[in-house]
C-alpha cells in the first residue's frame, strides 16, 4: 500500500468556490486578449486585494461606487462588509463583464458608462457616496483621462469620501501634478503580495475636507 506524504496533498477548494474562480479567470483573459490596455491584467484580482479594497466601506454609510467591475471580485468583497445591494453602483463597460456581473449580483446596478460621466447615469446625486472603488488600470491611461475620472468621482463623493485604487506599482498610478491640481491627498493604504501581480492600495481624499 502506498502512503501519500501529508506534504503531497493538495488542498481542494470548495466546488463552488472553485468553480467561480475558473469562471472569472476565463472571462478575465479572454477580455485581456480582445482589449489588453484596458484590462491590464491577464488575471482577476485576488480575494487579499479585495480585502484592502474595501476597507473603507461602512454597510450603513450610504451609496457606494465602483469602477470597472471586471468579473466581479471588488463586488462580491463590498457586498460581503454588509452594505445592501441597491447602496452599490458598478460601472463596467466591456458589455461581456457587464452581463456577468448582473447575473451574478442581484439587486446591484450595473452602469455601462464611462466612469468620467458616470454622474449621467448614476441612481444617486453628486455627493451621495460615501467611498469610489476603483478597478481601473490608470497607469495605462493619460493625465487627462486621470483627471476627468477623479473629478468625475469626487464630484459624486461627499465630503470625507474617499477614492480607493490599487495599482502594480510602489507609488501612486496618479502623476503628482494631477494630485495638486486637483488639490488631492494621497496615502498608502497596504500591500499585498498575495495576488498576481502584487499590488498596492492607495486612498486619495480631498484636502478640503475635514481630518
Amino acid at each position: 500500500m502506498q502512503h501519500k506524504s501529508k506534504h503531497s496533498r493538495a488542498i481542494a477548494l470548495p466546488r463552488g468556490e472553485f468553480r467561480t474562480r475558473a469562471t472569472e479567470y476565463l472571462d478575465f483573459l479572454a477580455a485581456w486578449v480582445k482589449k489588453p490596455r484596458q484590462t491590464a491584467s491577464v488575471v482577476p484580482s485576488s480575494r487579499y486585494l479585495a480585502r484592502l479594497m474595501v476597507a473603507d466601506v461602512d454597510p450603513d454609510g450610504g451609496r457606494v461606487l465602483e469602477l470597472g467591475g471586471g468579473t466581479g471580485v471588488f463586488t462580491r468583497a463590498i457586498l460581503q462588509t454588509g452594505l445592501p445591494p441597491e447602496m452599490l453602483e458598478v460601472v463596467e463597460i466591456n458589455p461581456a463583464f457587464a452581463r456577468g456581473l448582473r447575473r451574478h449580483f442581484h439587486g446591484v446596478s450595473i452602469l455601462e458608462t464611462p466612469a468620467q460621466i458616470v454622474s449621467t447615469s448614476a441612481a444617486g446625486k453628486p455627493g451621495d457616496y460615501q467611498t469610489v472603488v476603483s478597478g481601473l488600470p490608470l497607469l495605462a491611461m493619460d493625465r487627462h483621462m486621470h483627471v476627468d475620472i477623479l473629478s468625475e468621482a469626487f464630484r459624486m463623493l461627499r465630503p470625507g469620501g474617499s477614492f480607493i485604487q490599487f495599482t502594480y506599482s510602489m507609488r501612486p498610478p496618479v502623476h503628482r501634478e494631477v494630485i495638486e491640481a486637483l488639490d488631492l491627498d494621497v496615502a498608502r493604504v497596504g500591500q499585498t503580495v498575495r495576488n498576481f501581480p502584487p499590488a498596492t492600495v492607495f486612498r486619495f481624499s480631498r484636502r478640503s475636507d475635514p481630518a
